[in-house]
């Protein structure tokens, strides 16, 4: 087993692929103020031993605040970036989850998500060629890679009948659940309309992707769109997109979010909803709010995760380093 040589020159050909694209590699501090402010995601805080007690910091749960304020600095001058490096995420361990990952971001400045679109599957089919030239174990699904495209609203139509754009309330989703589909388990708890999306999404539509051996998920329902942008010719879908391979989520991308104001307004809602449901909050971003503010330009970012890609292209039981 080479498992460990394996990721080691998987990290080498992504670093190689993205110079070569001319992407600035950087690193970024681990130790941060503020973590990121996604719902579900759940940082660490540091505990001092020395002053024996926590401490203002947190291990990132991603790069992606620090790598906005590079892009945002007009004295800097920097275009597309890419940080290669370990986040931190307080969730169960899985063969697909780890309290420390390696995370692949990269941003393009003054471009939008379909760049990204082919930035991943150029960046995928580099690696599969790649690895088939050394004779590695590659899956047989991933030989001659096609990768698909697919809006969310064409996903749901194709395996379960149903236009998810006409369900974007609360009370209508939870309905649909309830009428058309009694074996998905409601809780009696208020939900939130993401939170029915993905009762609905993980049991009914999620396992069919298992038959595309490379899928890209585009446009999905409003009500995820986070930091992303809502198209304008129909702002019932964000722009962004999810790849995956094997049925492996593999990365998540924005066509990312510029207005200062709206990332405010977003942020104190997620901050809410938080501290409702985990009973904890985290500090406001202010570092990234003066970047924001400070203009940041159009541009697209994506995270991937590089033990996923590993997993989800070779033939190896655990790719996992620590």
């Amino acid at each position: 087993m080479m498992r460990l040589r394996y990721q080691f020159e998987l990290i080498q050909l992504i670093r190689k692929y993205f110079t070569e694209q001319e992407f600035l590699d950087v690193m970024t501090p681990p130790a941060v103020e503020n973590p990121g402010m996604e719902v579900h995601i759940h940082p660490f805080q540091l505990y001092s031993l020395h002053q024996k007690k926590t401490v203002p910091y947190y291990l990132h749960t991603s790069p992606e605040f620090c790598l906005k304020e590079l892009l945002s600095n007009p004295d800097e001058k920097i275009e597309n970036v890419f940080s290669l490096s370990y986040c931190f995420r307080d969730e169960p361990n899985s063969p697909i989850h780890r309290h420390q990952f390696l995370m692949l971001e990269w941003y393009r400045k003054h471009a939008r998500y379909e760049a990204i679109m082919d930035d991943t599957i150029h960046l995928i089919q580099n690696i599969v060629t790649e690895f088939s030239k050394r004779n590695y174990p590659v899956k047989k699904q991933m030989q001659n890679l096609k990768v698909i495209k697919k809006t969310m609203q064409e996903i749901f139509q194709e395996t379960i009948g149903i236009d998810i754009l006409n369900y974007l309330t609360v009370d209508s989703i939870k309905e649909l659940i309830k009428n058309n589909f009694p074996d998905v388990p409601l809780p009696k708890a208020e939900l939130l309309w993401d939170d029915y999306f993905f009762l609905l999404y993980l049991n009914k539509v999620e396992p069919e992707i298992n038959k595309y051996p490379a899928i890209l998920v585009y446009e999905l329902p409003a009500p995820l769109a986070a930091l992303s942008t809502l198209k304008k010719s129909d702002p019932r879908v964000c722009e962004r997109f999810e790849v995956y391979l094997g049925g492996v989520e593999l990365c998540n991308c924005f066509n990312e979010l510029t207005d200062a104001d709206e990332q405010r307004k977003r942020f104190t809602e997620q901050g809410k909803i938080k501290k409702d449901i985990y009973k904890y909050e985290l500090p406001e971003p202010k570092k990234f709010y003066q970047a924001i503010e400070r203009g940041l330009p159009p541009s697209a970012g994506i995270a991937l995760g590089v033990e996923r890609l590993l997993y989800s292209i070779l033939e190896i039981e655990n790719p996992f380093f620590y």
